[in-house]
Parts: structure tokens; C-alpha cells; sequence
């Protein structure tokens, strides 16, 4: 039986994950032709992971407002409280992403999310967090996979840790300073780095993606929003700290 290319990059992720072995991208790069394969294989994947009926959490961001975002329905397993601590959890690779978490205090209809504005769409969250994403592969070329073969695998998503959520305030960002701590490595410092300029842009372009098969997304739904500090190299054994000044912190024992 034949099988579509969106099926066969499926088979290979899902055999990856069970394998704990990442797969060898070289002959898949040139299947995907679109972000909505991508999409697609991300959705048969899911299907092979637990779930645990938590809220779902999900990741979005892109390297700036003319680009093209890009999203990701986050596994339940990886999806953990400040403070952390990894345990048996399999990595890949160990990179680390500060980021500010969002949290929706209603539901949102695809009739809404497809009238939102920028100005308008932070009216709906209700809280924020410091968040940690690490950043993993299931690809043998990591983070110099083929783009769309990133995407198909959550976006290079790994884990995700959510500090104290504190009541949402529009803040200005391009003031706002992020600490980073990983293990014996000098603390570094980032101030106004988010690619997007505010968090909580990303929101109507996030929801008329996640509402785009007819769902609503429900209240309490969590978005991470992108990095503020690139990709850092931790290690087995690191504990990983990220501050936000004036919104709180976020840590993880790997």
C-alpha cells in the first residue's frame, strides 16, 4: 500500500519517540512542500502520544512580525510545574529557550479568533509565566533539519516548564530584562529581545490556526511565546534558572 509523504514523515517521528533514536532525515527533507503538511503530520503523531485531559498547551512564535509564525500543540508528558526536574525523560539535545507563557481566561470561538486584532487579543488572556522550553529533535540533523521537517516535529519542542502564573498587565517589553542561569555557566543578561517586540502579538495569528478545524480553544489553554534568549547549550545534570524582572522565574533540574 502506498503511503503519502505527510504518512511517511509521520512514521518516521513516531518511530523516533518509540525508539528514543533520532531518525534519519536525508531522504525525507524533500517531501514536505507546505506548512499545512507539516501540520498534518504533527496531528498523526499526536494521536500516538498519552494525554492526560490536562488543558492543552501549545508553543508559537516566529523570528519577526513579517515572517511567517509557526505552531505547535505541546505533548502532556513534557508539559511540567516550576520547579522541575526531568528524571528519566529522554533528550536528544539540551537547548534551552526563556519565554513568556500566556494563559487564556476565556474561551475562544473561530468566529473570535478570526476577528482579533493585535490590540484586541490580549483582552483574553488572564495570566503569565515564566516559561523554559527545551528544545529537542527528533531528527539526526537536529536543528539544521529541513524547516518544514522542523515543523512537522512540534517545531523542535522538547519539554516545557511553567513558573507561578501572575495576573496578565501589559508591560513594557522593550525594557523588560531576562536572566538566564545553565549549571556553571556565567548568568547571562537579555533586555527587549523577543522577536516579535510583545509577547501576546502572536495571539490572533496563534488562534486562527488553532481554531481552523471548527474547535474552540478553551479557556485556560497556555501559549509559550518564543524565546528571548536564542538557543543555549545545557547539559545532563544542569539546572537551568530563568528570571523575568517584575514577572517571576522558571527552573528545571536536567
Amino acid at each position: 500500500m502506498n503511503t503519502t509523504p505527510v504518512q511517511t514523515v509521520a512514521a518516521a517521528l513516531i518511530a523516533a519517540r518509540q525508539a528514543r533514536q533520532p531518525a534519519d532525515d536525508s531522504a525525507l527533507a524533500a517531501l514536505l512542500t507546505s506548512a499545512e503538511q507539516a501540520y498534518a503530520v504533527q496531528a498523526l503523531v499526536a494521536q500516538t502520544l498519552p494525554g492526560t485531559g490536562r488543558r492543552p498547551a501549545w508553543k508559537s512564535g516566529g523570528p519577526s512580525r513579517s515572517a511567517p509564525l509557526t505552531h505547535a500543540r505541546l505533548p502532556d508528558a513534557g508539559v511540567w510545574t516550576s520547579p522541575a526536574v526531568t528524571g528519566q525523560f529522554h533528550f536528544h539535545l539540551r537547548l534551552i529557550e526563556a519565554e513568556i507563557a500566556l494563559r487564556l481566561g476565556d474561551d475562544v470561538t473561530p468566529a473570535q479568533a478570526a476577528a482579533l486584532t493585535p490590540e484586541s487579543a490580549s483582552n483574553l488572556v488572564e495570566a503569565m509565566a515564566v516559561s523554559i522550553e527545551v528544545v529537542d529533535s527528533r531528527w539526526q540533523q537536529g536543528t539544521q533539519a529541513a524547516a518544514l521537517l522542523k515543523l512537522a516535529d512540534l517545531q523542535s519542542h522538547g519539554a516545557l516548564v511553567l513558573g507561578d502564573w501572575v495576573p496578565w498587565v501589559p508591560r513594557d517589553w522593550a525594557r523588560q530584562t531576562c536572566s538566564v542561569n545553565i549549571g556553571q555557566q556565567p548568568e547571562r543578561i537579555f533586555t527587549g529581545t523577543h522577536s516579535l517586540g510583545d509577547p501576546a502579538w502572536l495571539l490572533p495569528q496563534w488562534l486562527r490556526h488553532a481554531t481552523r478545524d471548527g474547535q474552540t480553544v478553551p479557556a485556560g489553554t497556555v501559549v509559550t511565546t518564543g524565546t528571548w534568549c536564542g538557543m543555549l547549550q545545557a547539559g545532563a545534570g544542569d539546572r537551568v534558572t530563568a528570571r523575568f524582572d517584575g514577572v517571576g522565574h522558571a527552573e528545571v533540574q536536567l
